[in-house]
Parts: C-alpha cells; structure tokens; sequence
C-alpha cells in the first residue's frame, strides 16, 4: 500500500492519484461554472453540449464485527470492497488445527469515490474513475490511504414517464476491480433498477421501487462471497428553493462469504434504510448532497456520503 512518505515504488502506485487530482484541478478551474449567465446557458443547450464532472463524494463507513454489508448503490459497493481487501492481512494469519478461525473485526473506513462523469442528454450517463480509502480495526490499526478499486459503468432511462400511466424505468450497472492484485481481489458487478412514478408534471414529489443485484468474485479458490440482492420502496419531494429529500427503504439478502482462514460470514436477510438530501439547481443538475445508510447485517452497519460535484460544462 501506499505510505504518507512516499518510497519510488509507492509514487508509482500513487500516479493514477496525481493524476486524478491534476484533473480534478483543472476541471475545477476551466471556467465559472457558477457564474455563466443565461446566454451562456442556452448557447450549451442549444449545442447540445453534455455535462461533464467528477462526481467526488467522500464517506465514512462503519462495520461491526464479523460482518460485511453492501448497502444500496454503488458507493456502498466500493466501500465493502475496500473492507475486504484490508481484511487480506488478517485473513491470512495460519490457523491451527482443530481451532476456529479469527472473526473478522469491527472496522471503520475513509475513502473518496472519483468518478468522471458525462452525462448525455436527461437520458444516460456514462462514468468511470477510482477509489481511494483507508480503513481501522483493533488489530492492524489504520491502514495506508491508497486506491482500492477501479470502476465504470452507466445509468440510463430504459423509460420515460413524461406525465404517462407508467413509471420512468432506470437502469444501472457498474463494474469494480479492486486493486492492487492480492489475495483477496475481486472484481464485482453490481445492478440497480428503479422505477420512479412522478405525482406531478414537474417531477418534484413521486414515488420510488428499485431492485438491486450485487456479484462479488474472489481470485483465490479458498475465498467466496455470496450474491446480495436487495428490494426496496420510496419516494421523494423537493422544495421551491431547489432542495430535495428523498429516502428509501427496504430488505437486503446476503449469500454469506467465506474469507481464507476468518471465521465464515453467515447468510443473513435483513432490512435496511437509505436517507438522500440534495441541493439541486433549477435543470435538475446536483449541486451538493448527503446520503446517510443504515443496513442491518444482523447489527447495523453505518455509512456516511458527502457529494460535492465539480463541473467542467454544466446545462
């Protein structure tokens, strides 16, 4: 892993870092996104030019002991990952026979999601970036602050409700490899459709019902994470100042996963809760956002999201 005094070969483990900051930088000062003026805004939309950002959001996750937890969406996602790689050190203490393995322990983690995001149109997006995370439990300590996932993938409106009987139908898939190859890596696939059913022709209150599919893949024959899969209900309204709460509730599935020598983790079925406040602005476009998560695995699992999107061009 990377280390704060940086040896040759951790610099080069951190280039994909410098060089997302170098962007992020440049994203951040190419223009005032904030303060183009109504001309300014029809003339992008008239020339059809796509929103492009870095979707950065920074969390803080919490697991109790023996468990892993995926949540709703794909920062959830990443997050368990990051868990699993920095359980590969205590994964991998020998056990002797006849004794059970080590339970995995209570861990805390910090990490941001970067993701370049181009949104194309009010109907797909593409996206793809990197995780960087570090993590503690009682018996390591805090690891190193180091990338652990690359990931890209899309989200599109299958189907549009435009004032119809029937919900906006969405679609989103995103694929994660965690890096760096070890152990316990993994490459991971995860699947969210939602249907949105607006009560209103401005869409600022509906109704929400989603479906959620997560594959997890281990590159060891002795390791093995079972499929999560999770349903849940919702709804949403937003404000006349342009503010947004939204929320979601529902059940998660866990196929159980056994880690090298740790303890088996136990299949579970249990309920969870996802809360989303988000500062729009007045095409829709996120300003600013919270989400806070609570998964139950039996004992509840907490996270914690920050968005703060930086514009390149913004319609």
């Amino acid at each position: 892993m990377a280390k704060w005094q940086l040896s040759l070969g951790a610099a080069r483990r951190w280039r994909p870092v410098w060089g997302a900051v170098a962007l992020t930088n440049a994203l951040a000062c190419s223009g005032p996104t904030f303060g183009k003026d109504a001309d300014d805004d029809d003339a992008a939309k008239s020339s059809g030019v796509p929103n492009v950002y870095i979707d950065f959001r920074a969390n803080y996750a919490y697991v109790p002991a023996g468990s892993l937890s995926f949540g709703l969406g794909e920062t959830s996602l990443f997050a368990a990952l990051s868990q699993i790689v920095t359980l590969a050190n205590v994964a991998s203490i020998p056990r002797a026979p006849g004794r059970p393995g080590l339970s995995s322990p209570t861990s805390q983690g910090v990490g941001v999601d970067v993701p370049l995001t181009i949104d194309l149109g009010d109907v797909i997006s593409l996206y793809g970036g990197f995780t960087g995370s570090a993590s503690h439990n009682d018996r390591s300590g805090w690891s190193d602050f180091a990338v652990t996932s690359l990931f890209a993938g899309f989200q599109a409106d299958v189907y549009q409700q435009n004032g119809g009987l029937f919900p906006t139908i969405t679609l989103q898939t995103t694929v994660a490899r965690a890096v760096p190859d070890a152990p316990l890596a993994t490459t991971s696939l995860n699947t969210i459709i939602e249907a949105n059913y607006a009560l209103d022709a401005d869409e600022t209150r509906g109704l929400l019902a989603g479906l959620q599919y997560t594959r997890v893949d281990v590159d060891s024959s002795l390791a093995r994470v079972g499929s999560t899969i999770a349903g849940y209900v919702g709804g949403y309204y937003q404000w006349e100042n342009n503010w947004k709460a939204s929320g979601r509730i529902g059940v998660q599935s866990f196929g159980g996963a056994q880690l090298l020598n740790l303890a088996p983790f136990q299949p579970f079925t249990q309920p969870l809760l996802r809360l989303d406040l988000d500062r729009m602005d007045d095409d829709d476009n996120r300003l600013f956002g919270v989400t806070a998560q609570i998964a139950w695995t039996p004992k509840p699992a907490y996270q914690l999201t920050i968005r703060t999107p930086l514009y390149a061009t913004r319609n």
